[in-house]
């Protein structure tokens, strides 16, 4: 079992950059693929980054490309989400999410691969 608990989140204004943590407690983080999702006030969650296994691939929605970067140290079971130019349409709660998998390479974007989820931290970006 993992458990996972963010930080990192705050108070930002548009343009500038935050970094999240992750950090998964358990034996099964470096067999997890780990993902980052958002969901704002009356939106449904969105994906936003996952990294493999390995921390070799990564995938990111369209509208974080180039300005987020996720990744990954398996020694120290954490995941991070460095956010930088960011805009108030980034406001949300990030959550964090881990998904088992026996593949080394693969990254998901689908919520139904992750099995263990965060509490979430709030990002606020004013404009």
């Amino acid at each position: 079992q993992v458990q996972l608990v963010e930080s990192g989140g705050g108070l930002v204004q548009a343009g500038g950059s935050l970094r999240l943590s992750c950090a998964a407690s358990g034996r099964t983080f470096s067999s997890a693929a780990m993902g980052w999702f958002r969901q704002a006030p009356g939106k449904e969650r969105e994906f936003v980054a996952s990294i493999s296994r390995g921390g070799h691939n990564t995938y990111y929605t369209d509208s974080v490309k180039g300005r987020f970067t996720i990744s990954r140290d398996n020694a120290k079971n954490t995941v991070y989400l460095q956010m930088n130019t960011l805009t108030p349409e980034d406001t949300a709660v990030y959550v964090c999410a881990a998904g088992e998998t026996p593949y080394y390479t693969h990254t998901y974007y689908g919520p139904s691969h992750y099995g263990y989820w965060g509490q979430g931290t709030q990002v606020t970006v004013s404009s």
